[in-house]
């Protein structure tokens, strides 16, 4: 007789549950204007009101078996430990659920590229699953949960060993994020090249990075802490991508101009056409200037009027300390079109031809000799 009534209870309790979802699937289709609001697209999309639901059969069973067991009875309370691991369980369901429909609201804000929430997250996940583990002990053994928590002090150092990474990657996730050290669409670079491409995730465990091959990498946020990368945020922020070349000259090429061969520059040369001695700056003024001194001049004045050269940021032209491979002249400029594609199109152009333009100047280009 008494199972029969626990059959019935039970079956009422499902039966209450399926009605529930009945009316809940009604309302869910008459709210028009609730299916055009962003957040009930995620609501629906974790399940939330489906999964609140699951909670009724288990509060109507632990009410309802007093009508079937007597106050005290061993069985009551058995039944009871079994309804009340079952609630704990879907409200633990219930609460991920949350966590991550707000997740998903969150990562469809701006916030999201610079504060990144998955590791709090998943944080949070990991303390609902260990607090949930805890009561559910606590109810097995008829133990207080903060007997239980007392009891595992004694052995946090196991705890801390077992759950090390995910300390270690919550802790990293924090500095990451406060520090403003990379959000998402960031391109880093590791120095072991383990990784060179868009951060793509910030978990708890792993910093997603698709590489410029298209590959995937993962990285410990620990990683990133504890070792030094590269992020090229600031170049995509600023006005251009930077530029830094050297063109390396034959030091016999090298001689002062006469006269004649800086008319033949300006004739040849349209950008060097109204040069005078002295035109440039003062410290010429004196002295006939050498072929090198006028490329420099020319190389300036050609980025100077370069439609894709920043203007607005660094332009050098130098000579450096001359070497075996003869004398380099370094180029160093800004690119406004940071694009990667874009950007080595067009400093390859820009170095073909000033490659090109050095013999207009009576210069030679240091290439090693070919050896038999």
């Amino acid at each position: 007789m008494t199972a029969i009534k626990v059959i019935a209870v039970i079956a009422l309790a499902v039966g209450i549950y399926f009605l529930c979802r009945g009316v809940l699937f009604l309302l869910s289709r008459k709210g028009s204007k609730l299916n055009k609001s962003q957040w009930w697209e995620y609501l629906t999309k974790r399940n939330l009101g489906r999964k609140c639901l699951l909670a009724i059969p288990g509060i109507v069973l632990y009410f309802m078996l007093y009508g079937v067991f007597d106050r005290g009875s061993a069985v009551l309370i058995w039944f009871h430990k079994v309804v009340l691991i079952y609630l704990i369980c879907v409200f633990l369901i219930i609460a991920n659920s949350i966590l991550l429909t707000f997740l998903d609201l969150y990562s469809h804000t701006d916030k999201n590229k610079t504060h990144p929430l998955k590791g709090l997250i998943q944080g949070l996940q990991v303390i609902l699953y260990f607090v949930a583990g805890i009561i559910i002990i606590a109810i097995l053994l008829d133990k207080s949960p903060t007997v239980l928590l007392t009891g595992l002090g004694a052995s946090a150092a196991v705890l801390m060993l077992v759950f090390k990474d995910s300390i270690l990657g919550f802790v990293s996730g924090v500095q990451l994020s406060q520090n403003n050290m990379i959000r998402i669409g960031d391109w880093i670079q590791m120095p072991d090249g383990s990784a060179n491409g868009t951060v793509l995730e910030i978990t708890l465990n792993t910093v997603k990075v698709r590489n410029w091959d298209n590959t995937i990498s993962t990285i410990p946020p620990y990683t990133l802490i504890s070792s030094t990368f590269k992020n090229w945020r600031g170049m995509a922020e600023s006005d251009g991508r930077r530029v830094d070349k050297r063109i390396f000259l034959d030091l016999c090429s090298l001689e002062f101009c006469t006269e004649d061969m800086i008319a033949d520059i300006r004739k040849n040369v349209p950008l060097m056409a109204d040069y005078t001695i002295g035109h440039e700056g003062s410290h010429m003024e004196y002295s006939m200037p050498t072929n090198s001194q006028l490329y420099r001049i020319y190389i300036e004045r050609y980025l100077r009027r370069h439609p894709i050269v920043a203007q607005n940021l660094d332009l050098i032209i130098a000579q450096r300390e001359p070497t075996q491979f003869g004398v380099p002249i370094e180029v160093y400029f800004f690119l406004s079109d940071k694009v990667w594609a874009e950007y080595e199109s067009i400093q390859s152009d820009i170095f073909d031809h000033l490659l090109a333009m050095a013999p207009a100047f009576g210069l030679r280009l240091y290439q090693l000799p070919l050896q038999n």
